[in-house]
């Protein structure tokens, strides 16, 4: 496995070993790639200036074919949840009005495709005025949550009304979850690339949630941009 600066390479006496290794029958493999392959993630924060020779993006995000398809998907999907949504409403409004007392619904300000915000719509699951003192990031045993909304989080019936933002096109059902405008700002500062998750709609769910761990820091969101880029290199219809 070969790890070179950017600066200087690989050297000409090293270059020579390594011939000889490849003649030996040794596979010479890029630092990069191996790391890739073993973890499924992007290992971001050792890449340098020189940025596409690393992280070719995806034939997809340009395939009309797989766009199309990507689309009908995100439809179908939208709508099945939708429908289920309604189902389960009655239920949520009773739970609402013993372990709430408030609204059902809230929309926050969230980042999607191309930096545009747009307004997140969820099922309310923390009491009035949660932010007074400003943003922060939601944590495990967060006592701004309700009690009906401890079990809306548990559950993820609470991003369930996002299948509205996915009808609209704002979302889709795979893709890197969206953040806040000032935990984008914030984490943009102190992560190489963190603005490239970007370049695809967010989604209700994606290959960090389903690979990564739950975190509230920093270095969760570095995490998380790992597997978020691997999504975006990689992406197909399976």
């Amino acid at each position: 496995v070969v790890a070179s600066s950017y600066e200087d390479g690989v050297s000409l006496p090293l270059y020579n070993q390594l011939i000889n290794l490849l003649e030996s029958g040794f596979s010479i493999r890029e630092y990069m790639q191996v790391y890739e392959e073993i973890t499924q993630r992007i290992p971001v924060q050792h890449v340098d200036k020189d940025f596409y020779r690393y992280f070719p993006f995806s034939r997809s995000n340009q395939n009309k074919f797989y766009l199309f398809f990507h689309r009908l998907f995100d439809i179908f999907a939208a709508l099945v949840g939708i429908l289920f949504f309604l189902i389960i409403l009655p239920l949520v409004l009773v739970g609402n009005f013993i372990g709430n007392r408030g609204t059902v619904f809230y929309t926050q300000s969230r980042i999607g495709k191309n930096g545009r915000a747009f307004k997140i719509i969820k099922l309310r699951t923390m009491v009035k005025d949660a932010e007074k003192d400003g943003a922060v990031w939601a944590a495990k045993n967060d006592t701004r949550v309700t009690r009906f909304g401890k079990f809306l989080r548990k559950s993820r019936l609470d991003e369930i009304p996002q299948f509205f933002n996915v009808l609209y096109g704002e979302m889709s059902v795979i893709g890197p979850r969206p953040e806040r405008p000032v935990f984008v700002r914030d984490l943009s500062e102190q992560i190489p690339f963190y603005e490239t998750r970007h370049v695809v709609k967010p989604g209700l769910t994606g290959w960090a949630q389903v690979m990564g761990s739950y975190g509230n820091s920093t270095e969760h969101a570095l995490e998380k941009l790992q597997y978020d880029l691997y999504y975006i290199k990689h992406r197909n219809l399976f």
